[in-house]
């Protein structure tokens, strides 16, 4: 059977060392439950395509493994290194392009859309700051630059290398989770 021409890596990190950020307003184990249920809202919003999981976690290949998602194991490679190891995974196995889509998007609904143009999709967070999703052709070696400020490098690094580049504005996929006020998304009284 050949690839999908589209699939989604989730990079994971252990959810018992997730959103340390928060720790002000969360203790451990709720920020590992929060982490853990943010990951699969995530895996759900990718469900239309194959979805791979970069971790270096075992209890995380665990958890990706019985939601139907491939393991990419990337020890010891930080954040760029593990999406960028996933990416080169993902190529060798004949896919066109791929979704990067981080696991803290509370409201996240279809992925797919962000692979209907070919070169290039960024979408950032709601501050124009980081990059929470990136659709790149797989075969593009991009060099990928998480962080804050990632989504100024990331549109840089697109053009320097000749992509076409489309900035999509998802207001689903632009709230992230970092620290303790962006938790409003997810209250009974939010957003």
């Amino acid at each position: 059977m050949a690839p999908a021409a589209v699939v989604t890596l989730v990079p994971v990190k252990a959810f018992s060392q997730a959103k340390r950020r928060l720790a002000p307003t969360l203790g451990p184990a709720e920020r590992s439950a929060l982490a853990r249920a943010m990951a699969d809202g995530v895996l759900a919003a990718a469900s239309a395509a194959p979805v791979a999981v970069a971790c270096d976690d075992v209890g995380v290949a665990q958890w990706a493994e019985l939601r139907g998602a491939r393991v990419i194991w990337t020890a010891g490679l930080g954040l760029d290194g593990a999406v960028a190891r996933g990416l080169e995974v993902l190529a060798a196995d004949g896919h066109r392009q791929v979704i990067v889509a981080h696991a803290d998007l509370p409201l996240a609904t279809d992925l797919t859309r962000v692979a209907r143009f070919p070169g290039v999709t960024i979408v950032p967070d709601r501050h124009d700051d980081g990059t929470n999703v990136l659709c790149v052709p797989a075969a593009s070696s991009f060099p990928f630059a998480y962080g804050p400020g990632s989504f100024r490098r990331h549109h840089a690094l697109a053009r320097t290398l000749g992509h076409d580049v489309r900035i999509a504005r998802l207001a689903d996929l632009s709230w992230d989770v970092d620290v303790p006020d962006d938790l409003v998304a997810i209250s009974p009284a939010g957003v």
